[in-house]
């Protein structure tokens, strides 16, 4: 089977965990062609696969930390991106895939659909309306296009794929709606993450350790300075914050020795094995990582960022970790943190649904689908062949008794 994999290179949360279902899918023997832009074309390129330079489907505006839809939605049209269908088309007539799994580009799904593709999508959030709810009148009208819009993709598709956890444990549940009729097509896969528990190895960390990925440049970096405070604050309690890239962990002066600061790291797996709470965005793929090692989070959601305030409320009311904002208290966080540390049931929540992670097997479970609906297909369409040739053949029949 020839599988080809769009890629929203919107944030590597997308490019993650397509690569993980790459994995899988090439270990069953299928072949895999990634369409990926920017950053997450080079980085699944670093992963030694095949990718073919697609165009950027959204044009991103925003300032402070804050996404403005609206503004990318209108920015993206004006740029004649949606055009760029003609450029993928070409791509999949050359290609030929037997399969096409589109992770949050629709450009790749409106394509294979026009090929008549059997075309997957994965998402972790449908109810993209509700950015536009709190912007007047014409802000609603735009939020109704796009829900329009989407609406008719789902309904085209073949199948939707959530890689999450079953409801009712699914986080991203606050940012999902479905019309009945398509509820069919959903597949609530488990997690899909760069890399299983068991094939990490532990690092020599002294605990409790507590791992921060919220990066520390731009709107992010005072909420960062305050995780630094609190560890000031309880020695006891030892970190490992993660600056992210282009940031010289050099400009955080004076750490306290319980504090350790490093530049971006490709693999944080061995770190989040390590740790006992992991301090981060509400971003999902973040989230679904934690939880599949059973992690215990805080959460800093960016402002006005609706599906990850979204997400951490679900943290929050399962029992998996806390919610915190960026008016947070250095004092607040580190009662929060001694709290987690304290309480059983959060350690004993995320174990469940470490555990669960495992036994979904998410990349396992869609390689599977795509082998069988791949199955039927060619079943159906070698019934239709006997079919057609049996009419043919009727056909001759009758065109002979014509003659006499």
């Amino acid at each position: 089977m020839k599988v080809m994999i769009f890629v929203c290179g919107e944030g590597l949360g997308h490019t993650s965990r397509c690569i993980s279902l790459a994995r899988e899918l090439t270990s069953a023997g299928h072949t895999v062609h990634f369409g990926a832009y920017g950053y997450s074309a080079d980085f699944i390129e670093s992963k030694g696969y095949l990718v073919h330079r697609i165009p950027s489907e959204v044009t991103l505006v925003g300032k402070a930390g804050t996404l403005n839809l609206k503004r990318s939605i209108l920015a993206t049209f004006k740029r004649g991106q949606f055009l760029s269908i003609i450029k993928i088309t070409r791509l999949l007539k050359r290609i030929k895939p037997d399969a096409v799994i589109s992770d949050s580009y629709y450009i790749g799904v409106m394509s294979a659909k026009a090929r008549s593709i059997p075309t997957h999508l994965i998402i972790n959030q449908s109810s993209m309306e509700q950015f536009f709810m709190q912007e007047g009148i014409s802000s609603r009208i735009v939020g109704e296009l796009v829900k329009k819009f989407y609406s008719g993709i789902f309904k085209r598709i073949d199948g939707i794929i959530i890689p999450d956890f079953p409801i009712p444990h699914t986080i991203c549940r606050r940012n999902l709606e479905f019309e009945k009729d398509i509820l069919d097509k959903v597949l609530y896969s488990g997690p899909l993450i760069g890399k299983e528990y068991e094939e990490v190895d532990e690092l020599d960390l002294k605990k409790p350790h507590i791992l921060s990925t919220l990066g520390g440049f731009g709107y992010r970096e005072p909420i960062f300075r305050k995780v630094i405070q609190a560890a000031e604050m309880d020695k006891e309690i030892n970190y490992t914050l993660l600056s992210g890239p282009n940031v010289d962990p050099s400009i955080f002066e004076s750490l306290p020795k319980n504090v350790k600061v490093l530049e971006f790291i490709d693999d944080q797996f061995p770190y989040l094995k390590s740790s006992n709470i992991v301090i981060a965005p509400g971003g999902h793929s973040t989230m679904m990582e934690a939880f599949s090692f059973g992690v215990p989070m805080i959460t800093f959601p960016d402002m006005n960022h609706t599906e990850q305030q979204n997400n951490s409320w679900a943290v929050e009311e399962d029992g998996l970790g806390k919610k915190l904002d960026y008016s947070t208290s250095p004092e607040k966080i580190l009662s929060t943190i001694q709290e987690i540390l304290q309480d059983s049931k959060y350690r004993d929540n995320t174990f469940e649904l470490k555990t669960a992670a495992k036994e979904l097997n998410g990349p396992t479970a869609i390689c599977k689908m795509l082998e069988s609906e791949l199955r039927d297909n060619e079943r159906d369409e070698g019934k239709k062949r006997t079919k057609i040739a049996a009419i043919g053949r009727l056909r001759k029949k009758i065109s002979v008794k014509k003659s006499y």
